[in-house]
């Protein structure tokens, strides 16, 4: 399906513009993902060759040393990349209908979600089923804390904390730590906090 100007639903996504997800060439975009994500899903723990096969299928992007703990969902997989040494706990959603960019390094709790999808305020714009979507970015050395959940257009700077629960609505900067929800700055990571090792003094 295209618009009046000859894009398709496809090319508008991609752009950031408003589109139908309801679209043919999307609709078995999402099934080839969601085909591969079950397969991925369903292999043992102890054949890490066809799952690193599968991931590779999967995604845009894997860096060497990644590991991601099924199951894992997401709406296309093509747009979703991640660096070198990333570990991503059991339970992932990724809506990807933008691009979720992240970083080296990165540790992602159990249950978190990436969200590029939104949908109108506009009751007659949602009802007719149009939605857009804007990129997430998650720089190096980023940890994200079990049950995150990172909202559409949203950047977090390298070397930065995401306690636990939190929803993240706007950037944050590097090297923070961030609760809550919305999610707001409470120290700088650098800082020691009661739950680093360097806080307890030296190894006895």
């Amino acid at each position: 399906m295209a618009d009046a100007g000859g894009a398709t639903m496809r090319q508008r996504m991609l752009a950031g513009l408003p589109y139908l997800a309801d679209d043919p060439e999307l609709v078995e975009a999402t099934l080839r993902a969601a085909d591969l994500a079950d397969a991925y899903n369903g292999v043992g723990a102890r054949d890490p060759l066809q799952r690193r096969q599968l991931l590779t299928r999967l995604l845009g992007a894997v860096g060497d040393g990644t590991v991601i703990r099924p199951p894992l969902r997401l709406d296309y997989g093509t747009q979703l990349a991640l660096g070198a040494r990333c570990f991503v706990n059991f339970g992932l959603v990724a809506l990807d209908c933008a691009p979720i960019t992240i970083g080296d390094d990165v540790q992602i709790g159990p249950n978190v979600q990436l969200l590029t999808a939104e949908h109108p305020v506009a009751p007659a714009a949602r009802r007719d089923r149009w939605e857009s979507a804007r990129p997430i970015t998650i720089g190096d050395n980023v940890w994200l804390g079990a049950g995150v959940i990172v909202l559409a257009g949203v950047s977090i700077g390298r070397d930065t904390v995401v306690g636990a629960g939190a929803v993240v609505t706007r950037d944050l900067p590097d090297s923070v730590v961030a609760v809550g929800n919305p999610a707001r700055v409470i120290r700088r990571a650098d800082e020691p906090g009661p739950h680093d090792p360097v806080a307890a003094g030296p190894l006895q």
